[in-house]
């Protein structure tokens, strides 16, 4: 299995982080975005999308972090990580589209912004990241996990870009649920860290 991957990518940190608490093993091939090698031939035919991270599964091929993170708990039956049941699949997947959406044009934009030069109004995409905070702080307020009472892809799939988003000057002070269940996931077993900049001690 390899895993096309960037390092500071937070949707790379989600297949990684999966794999490690699934403690698959796997072979890291870096793909090298300066040099533009996304959009090259050789990878463009691995992901006509030009987008990392992409799974090769042996010959089968999945790109988005997102479908990685489905595909993996499904071949591997892991229904604690995906639920199988309508409830308990419809409680990740609101989650799933949450980390698609407001994640990644609050907290991951902002990050974009000031790690990589990406052109967004700054305090509007900071702005963003508030609002859906302060929606996971009330979500996560009296419970220990996002979707279940035990963790789920949901809280995989938020994980990277919530806890990199002081890299962004998105303070996370005022959301003490958000960093309690942060430390969470960072204590579970296989858990991989996301390697931090220099950027991300500006904040709390």
């Amino acid at each position: 299995m390899k895993l096309y991957d960037v390092t500071l990518s937070g949707h790379a940190h989600r297949a990684r982080l999966f794999l490690g608490l699934l403690g698959l093993d796997y072979e890291l091939i870096p793909v090298d975005l300066h040099a533009g090698e996304q959009h090259g031939e050789v990878f463009r035919a691995i992901n006509p999308f030009g987008q990392v991270p992409v799974l090769d599964d042996d010959g089968v091929i999945v790109p988005d972090s997102i479908a990685i993170l489905v595909y993996l708990a499904t071949k591997h039956g892991r229904g604690d990580w995906l639920p199988t049941d309508a409830v308990g699949a419809a409680r990740v997947q609101r989650w799933l589209s949450v980390a698609a959406g407001q994640i990644a044009f609050g907290p991951c934009a902002a990050r974009l912004v000031t790690l990589f030069g990406a052109v967004f109004d700054h305090q509007e995409v900071i702005a963003r990241a508030h609002a859906i905070l302060k929606l996971v702080e009330q979500s996560i307020t009296g419970r220990n996990w996002l979707a279940a009472d035990h963790a789920t892809i949901a809280d995989v799939a938020l994980y990277s870009y919530i806890a990199r988003a002081p890299e962004g000057d998105v303070d996370l002070a005022p959301y003490p649920q958000v960093r309690a269940w942060l430390a969470r996931v960072e204590a579970l077993p296989g858990f991989v860290p996301f390697p931090e900049t220099d950027r991300g001690s500006t904040l709390a």
